[in-house]
């Protein structure tokens, strides 16, 4: 299918283009599209495979994507059943395809933008990227975006000499200019101030840095991977991020899909994640018990991986298989308690502890469907004991 503009100007996003297998499919990126196909709002279209070609016309002004890198879809039936990249592990379709694309990417110098919610190892990602490359040997540094100020990040990106703002007592030495033959990972780059965003743009199309407080610019050979939780395509509508500098990032774009839309990954993930821990055989069978991993998969996990992580080594310190705290909605936030602090410390303290045991006990209990000797075993505790805890908060095994 081709394409044309009536207009010579250009803006930001109004359609996108994507193949599959039924064929080609169309479609504006906005809620309500400002695209029109002969006077007429669209949404989106599919090309059956074996069309002809055909010409639209868009009112429209649609942005060529000077330096988005064309990729064809993976299909599934294409990899391997069960893959790993560097540390990542996957079964699924989706995160399979995203370590195939990490693969290729691996092997050239292109700039990676690496897409996906918090927690979902977009870092684990970018430095298996560069392992697996020819600058394996060379450094990897990180640079979060959105941990400094926009003075502060500057001179960590780009360096200062002495003397070029208050404070500058010496020459310092940036991440670009450090990472010379390596890699630089710009964490969070959704983050990155405005006034910053031209200043590495141009670092990204001259490969040259110039210090803050010099006159002279020096050429640095650094492989780029971006990465960031934002949807950076909606903060260019917004006008938030410059359209050019996502082009320049967004050679070779890898999407890291969610644990929620790869439950069948979890049991892999969590078996990587316990030996990673030092687990104990014993702590591994119970940890990856069919029943155990059945509820971890039915949660939500807002935080990924990084969130079953925490859960795991939860379970460690406390020597059971905690089950994830679950509501309608899927796993939520913990509520801070209460505290009234009209009454004495040690009043408030045995409030909360006997809060604690009633809600730990009951789904303790739960947990191993009311087997009081189970339950007692599995929390290290003495089955009298057990009882004592059930008659007090009038409990029932």
């Amino acid at each position: 299918m081709t394409m044309s503009s009536e207009g010579s100007a250009v803006s930001r996003f109004h359609c996108e283009m994507k193949t599959e297998r039924k064929g080609a499919r169309a479609r504006s990126p906005d809620e309500r599209p400002k695209t029109f196909v002969d006077g007429v709002r669209w949404r989106q279209a599919r090309a059956r495979a074996g069309s002809g070609a055909s010409v639209v016309s868009l009112s429209a002004r649609c942005e060529p994507r000077e330096e988005e890198a064309v990729q064809a879809p993976v299909e599934s039936e294409s990899l391997p059943e069960r893959a790993a990249f560097g540390e990542l592990v996957a079964r699924s379709a989706a995160a399979r395809a995203s370590f195939d694309r990490m693969e290729r990417a691996a092997s050239c110098s292109a700039t990676v933008l690496l897409e996906g919610e918090t927690g979902t190892g977009k870092s684990r990602a970018a430095l298996a990227i560069h392992r697996a490359g020819a600058r394996a040997e060379a450094p990897f540094l990180v640079v979060d975006c959105g941990a400094l100020p926009a003075n502060l990040l500057e001179s960590e990106l780009f360096g200062h000499e002495k003397g070029a703002f208050t404070g500058a007592i010496q020459r310092r030495v940036g991440a670009f200019e450090e990472a010379d033959g390596g890699t630089i990972f710009l964490d969070e780059i959704g983050e990155l101030p405005a006034e910053l965003q031209p200043k590495l743009l141009r670092v990204l199309e001259n490969r040259e840095i110039r210090r803050l407080g010099s006159n002279t610019h020096q050429a640095v050979n650094v492989r780029v991977i971006a990465a960031t939780h934002r949807d950076l395509r909606a903060e260019v509508q917004a006008g938030r991020f410059r359209a050019d500098l996502y082009f320049r990032l967004a050679v070779v774009g890898i999407p890291i899909p969610s644990l929620r839309e790869r439950p069948e990954d979890l049991p892999l993930i969590a078996e990587r994640i316990l030996v990673g821990l030092g687990a104990t055989p014993e702590q591994l069978a119970s940890l990856t018990a069919p029943g155990f991993l059945a509820q971890l998969q039915r949660a939500a996990w807002p935080g990924n991986v990084r969130e079953l992580r925490n859960h795991l080594e939860r379970c460690l310190v406390f020597q059971s298989a905690l089950p994830p705290a679950t509501s309608e909605s899927g796993l939520a936030p913990v509520a801070p308690r209460a505290v009234d602090a009209s009454v004495t410390y040690a009043e408030s303290r045995r409030r909360a502890l006997e809060s604690f045991e009633r809600d730990y006990v009951e789904a303790l209990l739960k947990l191993h469907g009311g087997k009081v000797s189970q339950a007692a075993a599995a929390a290290d505790m003495d089955r009298v004991y057990l009882y004592r805890l059930l008659r007090r908060h009038g409990l029932k095994s």
